[in-house]
């Protein structure tokens, strides 16, 4: 017979609780210790060679050496990138199958409402990577030296201008779209098949206006082809430090950019998706993954999970706001 009286049932139970806590912190703390243990399948939902898949096998590399196991890079296109998106949410929840996340995430639950995952439920939010600003470029026989000047020339011609774009639905469409709503102006919308034919238009004098991705826009600015007249970004592009910002030029909380983040399927635990975070910082601020993303035009930008859980909720509810005040049909 023990010498020591028993503590009551509740007390018990209670110091039970406290134990098992105990073993499923210290778990949690023991498998990010140990993460990864195998080899990482980063899903890009595009084809090889695109921006997203470039920043994709850009940090790969670089996490291989820092964990020391393999990150393979999985290319997963089509279906408006629900078919790589879709493999994720139905990945195990371990942090050994990744999302690198590109834009469309947040535009695609609006034009698209009938999808075989939840958007809000089935992700655990890891950080933003980058950010790509587009540039606002016009024809230069189009009388406007800066972004004022460009309002007031459309408002005084409603539904005169017309702005192009890579297609209904893309990031530069819903950029004019945005800048529609945000200006007060009514400049018609023109769809193309891809971006090089809308910038081939635009410098050929057909359109008025663009919303384009830095990179291929920046050749034909610097050779007089084009005029920029702000970038959609809140901060100015490293890339093209003289040109302002329409958050600058009186469109006040302007922002629509093309990025990328990761995330992993829910119930991934917390260690684990902080222990990502924490190395994909680490590897997106070194120098040469700096220089890399500068030179195509964009910019580091990495996120807390609690600040990247925020974003991914703000660019939602925006892009939702402006896909009903545009009236675009979804496509489904």
């Amino acid at each position: 017979m023990s010498h020591f009286p028993l503590l009551p049932l509740t007390q018990r139970l209670s110091a039970l609780g406290v134990g098992c806590l105990s073993i499923i912190l210290n778990t949690g703390l023991a498998l990010a210790d140990n993460y990864p243990s195998r080899s990482v399948r980063l899903v890009v939902p595009f084809s090889a060679g695109g921006s997203t898949d470039i920043v994709a096998r850009s940090i790969a590399p670089r996490l291989t050496q820092l964990w020391g196991q393999p990150v393979v890079v999985d290319n997963r296109p089509g279906g408006s990138t629900v078919i790589g998106t879709d493999i994720v949410a139905k990945s195990a929840p371990d942090g050994l199958t990744l999302f690198i996340t590109p834009a469309p995430f947040t535009i695609v639950p609006s034009l698209m409402p009938k999808l075989p995952y939840d958007p809000q439920k089935d992700f655990e939010a890891v950080t933003l990577i980058n950010t790509t600003p587009l540039v606002v470029v016009i024809h230069p026989g189009v009388p406007a030296k800066n972004t004022e000047q460009f309002i007031a020339l459309a408002k005084s011609h409603p539904g005169a201008l017309n702005f192009g774009s890579s297609g209904s639905g893309g990031s530069n469409h819903l950029a004019g779209e945005l800048f529609n709503s945000m200006a007060g102006v009514k400049m018609v919308h023109i769809p193309y098949k891809g971006n090089a034919p809308a910038l081939t238009d635009l410098v050929g004098g057909h359109l008025d206006v663009v919303f384009n991705g830095l990179t291929s826009a920046i050749p034909l600015i610097r050779g007089s082809k084009l005029r920029a007249i702000g970038v959609t970004s809140l901060e100015r592009a490293s890339a093209m430090p003289d040109v302002a910002t329409l958050n600058e030029q009186g469109l006040k909380g302007f922002l629509a950019v093309a990025w990328n983040g990761i995330m992993a399927p829910a119930h991934t635990p917390k260690d684990i998706v902080n222990k990502i975070n924490d190395d994909v910082r680490k590897v997106v601020r070194v120098p040469e993954m700096l220089e890399r993303l500068k030179a195509d035009g964009s910019d580091a930008s990495t996120l807390g999970v609690e600040a990247y859980q925020k974003f991914l909720k703000d660019e939602t509810i925006k892009w939702r706001k402006v896909i009903q005040q545009a009236g675009l049909k979804t496509l489904q």
